[in-house]
Formats: C-alpha cells, structure tokens, sequence
C-alpha cells in the first residue's frame, strides 16, 4: 500500500507539473515589432509563464481589480487563466522593456541610486520584466551573480537576463505582491512602475492590455485579429526575415 500511494503521488506531481497551456494573444507591441521584421514575443515564453504560475494566482484570492483586464477571470477555466496570466506579463514586457530580453535601465524613481546588495553597484533594472539581482535575496529568484559579473553586461548568457530566470522572478514578486501581501494588481506601491497608476509607464501597459484572451469577455475595439497568438506574430517576422534574407 505505501509503495501505491507513492507511486499515486508521483503521478499525481507529474500530471500537475505537466498542466495544459495555450499560445496567448499577441499585444500591440507584438505585432507591430513582427509587421516591422523586428524579433516578437517567443511563444516558447508563454508556456514558462503558464506552468510557473502558482495555484493562488488561479483563484479567489487574486484581487478583484483584475476584472478591470479580465471580466470573466473568476468563471474560466485554468488553462485559460494562465493564459490570461502569460498575456498580463507579455503586456507587462512590452511596457517595461519593449520585449527585448536584453534590456537594461536604471529608472531613477525605483532605485533612487540605491546600491544593490548583491553587486555592490547602483541597482539596475534588467531584462523582460526589468528585475534586478537583489531579487533573488528577496524573492528566492535564479540569478548567480557571482557566475554573471564577469560576463558582459549584454550577455544573453548572463543568469538574470535568460527570460526563464527573469519571468519565474516576476511571477513569484507578483505572487507575494498580490496573494502574500493582499495589494490589488494596479497600486502605486507596486513592484513594477507600468502598475503604478501615475506613472507615466502606466499608459503603455494599459494599451498592451487591450486584447486579452476571448475567455475575459473583454469588450474592445482591438484592431488585432482574435486568431492573432504570439505564435502567428512570431511567424510573420521569420517570413519577413526570410524574404529580406532572400530577395528576388
């Protein structure tokens, strides 16, 4: 009996480890860089966000305030949730570094010059979702600074700038933002500046937010296709790589 039940664990963990994802609609920001031949939104990155997001964040106990992006988030299902949650965070990308993985700013009005902990240098702000190395202090994040600081400072290599680290650090910072310490998802103490509502980042963010998944019942009058995924978006820039690559 204890071997079965051991055994019924394990695939009970793996079954919940290997839950359903979905490709998430492409943001504004998406589709114009793909219509540019620019690089988009990897929708590799959807599926990190989706099977990282904890459970909490698939309940009751997200704040209501999110029904300002998402009517219908308490009635979907999960995979659409995570959905929802994998669009939230691309919107969120866009806003705070333009989707590229390799960003790097020193916002002012963060960090006040402060002095990261971890670096010893004036706290940078790097990467999708514009996060620093005194977050894995804070937050339990995988960023090695000991192994990045000799790398240059560009380094897609570099453990803070590879958009796994970074995305699993914003997921467990929003958790302890909107689960562990009740705040809503928009407040002006937020970790991330785009959701803060008076700053002037905020304005961006909501217009990345104007075409979240059918499932939210979002009425709006988005010019992008309700096909249109961060799959398709990625699609139309490796067409349009390809055909400057090989001009007739």
């Amino acid at each position: 009996m204890l071997l079965g039940g051991a055994l019924l664990a394990v695939c009970f963990s793996g079954a919940a480890m290997s839950q359903a994802t979905k490709p998430a609609p492409a943001t504004p920001i998406d589709v114009k860089k793909a219509e540019l031949g620019g690089t988009p939104w990897d929708p590799q990155w959807d599926a990190i966000i989706e099977k990282a997001i904890p459970p909490e964040m698939l309940s009751m106990q997200v704040p209501h305030d999110v029904r300002r992006f998402c009517p219908g988030f308490y009635s979907m299902g999960d995979v659409d949730k995570r959905a929802f949650w994998a669009y939230f965070f691309q919107a969120l990308a866009g806003a705070e570094a333009g989707l590229e993985p390799t960003t790097r700013v020193r916002h002012s009005e963060r960090v006040v010059s402060r002095i990261d902990p971890v670096t010893g240098k004036i706290v940078r702000s790097e990467g999708l979702l514009q996060l620093s190395y005194w977050d894995d202090k804070r937050y339990g994040c995988d960023f090695d600074w000991e192994k990045d600081k000799n790398l240059k400072a560009s380094d897609p290599n570099r453990t803070i700038l590879q958009p796994r680290n970074n995305l699993e650090c914003g997921i467990k910072i929003m958790k302890n933002q909107i689960i562990d310490q009740h705040k809503p998802l928009i407040t002006k103490s937020s970790y991330w500046e785009p959701l803060q509502p008076r700053a002037g980042s905020h304005v961006n963010f909501v217009k990345q937010m104007t075409n979240p998944p059918e499932a939210c019942g979002v009425q709006n009058r988005s010019k992008i296709a309700k096909d249109k995924t961060t799959k398709t978006a990625q699609q139309v820039a490796e067409q349009k790589q390809a055909a400057s690559d090989n001009p007739k």
